[in-house]
């Protein structure tokens, strides 16, 4: 699964950089003004948090979308509150088949950029949390799938996204064994070729299945992980830098007790 991730404003814009030039890009932050300078070290998805997407509708240029897709016929907010916490992630091999992942999956999908994410590891009934990032410190481009809401009782449009997910390649395999879980996830990654393909247009019948063959875990080279400081309770660091510092738990086949590097 896909929680918790670290993804810091100029990774978000990555892309709008590499497609834009300085003065569009300047443009884009002038658009973004209330969106600008805020710090996200570390974001969970159950808070629902604004961040930037890039949509096949809109590839190079970033949306504001909260994570937790709202599909479009929700009926209320009362219902998009019941359902809002289980579409932050949107398992691969069903995102066709999913009353809420189906339209979106079809024509509506999206990039997510972020520097990295965090996952536990289980040992012994404990969980260990890890820090997954880039090997060569890049950036980080999410699968998603995207949706726009008119809230009925503001009449406003709501942009939603949730963050695409796949079985989990060698490293994420040992990281992410959960027992309560029927087998190991992580986001699904995509390379630069790939990013493209993803942003198409809307798919027919007979192109889903070809396209699927994109909904596949990172390759083992791609990614490292470390431990770091516990995301929840009095020790959590909160959404500053340090919370992506290497911790080591000396006692990690046994007990937690840690030390910072």
């Amino acid at each position: 699964m896909c929680y918790d991730v670290q993804a810091k404003l100029e990774s978000q814009l990555k892309r709008a950089i590499r497609k834009n030039s300085s003065e569009e890009v300047n443009s884009i932050l002038e658009k973004l003004e209330k969106f600008h300078g805020r710090p996200m070290f570390h974001v969970s998805g159950f808070n629902h948090p604004e961040m930037l997407i890039y949509t096949n509708e809109q590839p190079d240029i970033p949306t504001i979308a909260h994570w937790g897709l709202v599909p479009h016929w929700t009926k209320d907010e009362a219902s998009k509150e019941k359902l809002w916490n289980s579409t932050l992630n949107a398992k691969g091999e069903t995102i066709f088949e999913k009353p809420s992942f189906k339209d979106s999956a079809i024509a509506k999908r999206c990039l997510i950029h972020i520097d990295g994410f965090f996952e536990h590891k289980h040992i012994n009934g404990k969980s260990f949390p890890h820090f997954i990032k880039p090997k060569d410190n890049s950036v980080l481009s999410l699968g998603g799938v995207w949706s726009e809401w008119i809230n009925p009782r503001t009449e406003l449009i709501e942009t939603s996204f949730s963050i695409v997910t796949t079985r989990a390649n060698t490293l994420m395999s040992d990281i992410h064994n959960n027992p309560k879980l029927s087998e190991p996830r992580m986001p699904l990654i995509l390379d630069h070729e790939n990013e493209e393909d993803w942003l198409q247009g809307a798919l027919s019948e007979n192109e889903i299945e070809k396209f699927k063959k994109l909904i596949k875990p990172a390759s083992d080279h791609v990614l490292e992980a470390h431990t770091v400081g516990r995301l929840s309770g009095k020790n959590f660091k909160g959404n500053n830098e340090s919370v992506t510092e290497e911790v080591n738990y000396s006692a990690i086949d046994g007990g937690d007790q840690l030390s910072i590097f």
